[in-house]
């Protein structure tokens, strides 16, 4: 591995506080809250307080930015070796690894203690669940092991859906299940699209991102495969949902598909191809169909059989 690049520590409270905020990677955070309050719409079938929703949100961001600052500490090597994060704040030495591992652990006691406090028990365990989860299993086995590291590591991302459904219930259901595995589902075509875009970043960096590691019509077809199970999984929400879900589900549904499709066919064709517009849209396709979910439970239309479960 390459030596971590080392620059002049930043000197002003302006720099350093946008360093540790650059540690919690934000606009990975922002993507998980954008499914959590769908999730708790859904559970109170209308707008739960807005002290939960709000205390919810917070603990959630704790937790995943203590999740997100562990990464950058153990991944620093692999970071300061790919393109793509040789600026994170770790490789510019702008936080140094002691005080990066402080920051992180402190978020994730304090998102235990703040959950518990202003949500519920279940929560905050589950929240403490995700954060090892992400770092043990997925950092530190994973992740530099197997080529299917996303596809069981990505449930880690899946998992403010059932801590959004919990904080409003107490308990875990099924649609709280079904919106986990929507994201599961979800994750690897996201991921892998990426990843064929910084495929040489992964060679480079010895991580056996699958895209890094196989050929590239073998990683469309698994892209268009998970696909598929994803958009045919969020049918599932129906019975929990009325037209409103039913409708954007299969709209957004087919429009991904056919981008997927479109990506596949054009790596066997041997033309050139643009993955990165795959992983942009799959962002959309997320927060659309997570919007409408949430408009959905807001309007409180009759449900399709919410008394429906396994």
């Amino acid at each position: 591995m390459s030596t971590v690049v080392t620059e002049n520590p930043p000197r002003s409270i302006g720099s350093v506080l946008r360093a540790y905020v650059a540690l919690t990677k934000p606009r990975v955070v922002e993507q998980l809250l954008v499914t959590t309050i769908p999730a708790m719409l859904l559970a109170q079938r209308g707008v739960p307080s807005l002290w939960l929703v709000l205390a919810t949100l917070v603990g959630g961001t704790m937790a995943a930015a203590s999740a997100n600052a562990l990464n950058c500490v153990i991944d620093a090597d692999i970071d300061a070796v790919m393109k793509r994060t040789s600026t994170r704040p770790l490789v510019r030495s702008q936080v140094s690894p002691r005080n990066a591992l402080i920051f992180a652990v402190t978020l994730g006691l304090g998102s235990f203690g703040f959950l518990w406090l202003t949500t519920n028990l279940l929560a905050a365990v589950l929240a403490v669940a995700t954060i090892l989860f992400y770092v043990l299993v997925y950092t530190m086995v994973l992740k530099r092991r197997t080529a299917q590291n996303i596809i069981w590591g990505g449930a880690a991302g899946c998992m403010p859906v059932v801590i959004g459904w919990s904080a409003v219930t107490g308990t875990v259901e099924w649609p709280a299940l079904v919106m986990f595995g929507v994201i599961f589902f979800w994750t690897p075509p996201h991921t892998w699209a990426l990843a064929m875009r910084f495929r040489e970043d992964y060679k480079r960096a010895g991580v056996p991102m699958l895209p890094a590691v196989a050929p590239a019509e073998y990683v469309s077809r698994q892209i268009v495969i998970f696909s598929w199970v994803m958009v045919v999984w969020t049918l599932l929400l129906v019975p929990a949902a009325s037209w409103i879900y039913l409708a954007l589900a299969v709209v957004s549904g087919a429009w991904f598909l056919i981008s997927a499709h479109r990506l596949h066919l054009g790596v066997r064709r041997g033309v050139e191809v643009r993955p990165m517009r795959l992983f942009h849209l799959s962002n959309t396709y997320l927060m659309a169909l997570f919007v409408g979910l949430a408009v959905d439970s807001v309007i409180g239309w009759p449900a399709f059989g919410w008394t429906f479960s396994f």
